[in-house]
């Protein structure tokens, strides 16, 4: 994990890798809470035995939105910025899910500082988010992040 005191300091960093997060497993307790959540109940997200006799993938498979939630918390796990007054979701682009996750697999974050825009206040990053699926030469998704930051005082 990559640690520096302000955004300004990941300027080194961009074009490179921030870091990678732990293998998170997905278990079809996980994925049916969040079809629960979200109300995206369909039979291929929660009915195992159905999934395992009918679908293509032999097990209910993690929704698309379910892996870009993960990129958050997995994301502190990639890089900590120690001041910095706030952080802004601006918003993604370029996302695909571009590999089935069944409750079986896991997965991982691999986080990219792709661009860094200096503002008045801070910087807009645009973080490369690539969740690697295990044993998988594919990854499950691939998208871009964009954070606005304001430097400042401590996160803590």
């Amino acid at each position: 994990m990559l640690v520096v005191d302000s955004v300004s300091d990941l300027a080194p960093n961009v074009g490179t890798v921030l870091g990678r997060s732990d293998w998170v497993p997905l278990r079809p307790e996980l994925i049916a809470s969040f079809g629960e959540v979200t109300g995206d109940e369909h039979w291929m997200h929660v009915d195992r035995d159905r999934a395992r006799e009918e679908s293509p993938f032999g097990d209910v498979i993690a929704h698309g939105f379910l892996l870009l939630s993960l990129v958050t918390g997995l994301g502190n796990q990639c890089y900590d910025v120690r001041r910095v007054r706030q952080w802004t979701n601006y918003g993604l682009e370029r996302v695909r899910f571009t590999a089935p996750v069944t409750a079986s697999d896991s997965v991982r974050l691999v986080m990219t500082l792709d661009e860094l825009i200096p503002t008045a206040t801070g910087a807009k990053l645009i973080l490369g988010c690539e969740l690697e699926l295990e044993n998988s030469s594919r990854p499950a998704m691939v998208a871009q992040w964009i954070v606005l930051t304001a430097e400042g005082s401590d996160h803590e």
